[in-house]
């Protein structure tokens, strides 16, 4: 399966190593993840050679090409928000996973859409079975 890992990058790298967790254990599981690059601790310095137009294309194409959407939303992001709304405009079953304990927006945690799915995960190994459920699901 084809799935966009949204992640906050400038907003915060706090998750870091968890994002980098489950991409890899969603890897190793056959799933092609286009923003698998996003988890890495360089990804500021090599974000940063791109303009914004050229992000915004590359991120609304990978989007509309996946199958599904998993954003780890523990930290505030604009760019993880527009993400997930861009992807449940076009159709797009999106999980959202945070840490439990951590405020996520009224509006992604409202969201009434019967294809967001909004979970809290204790520790990274739950956050990754409740990614594998997610995509089992679909």
């Amino acid at each position: 399966m084809n799935i966009y890992f949204a992640c906050s990058i400038t907003g915060g790298r706090e998750f870091e190593s968890a994002y980098q967790e489950i991409v890899a254990a969603l890897v190793k599981d056959g799933h092609e993840i286009p923003t698998s690059h996003l988890v890495r601790s360089e990804v500021m310095e090599k974000e940063r050679l791109l303009t914004p137009q050229d992000v915004y294309e590359r991120d609304v194409n990978w989007i509309k090409n996946c199958d599904a959407l998993i954003a780890e939303v523990g930290t505030p992001s604009h760019g993880v928000g527009y993400e997930i709304s861009f992807a449940l405009n076009i159709g797009k079953p999106v999980l959202c996973i945070s840490q439990k304990g951590r405020k996520v927006s009224k509006m992604i945690s409202g969201n009434p859409d019967p294809r967001l799915s909004v979970q809290a995960y204790e520790n990274v190994e739950e956050a990754i079975s409740q990614a594998r459920l997610f995509l089992d699901s679909l």
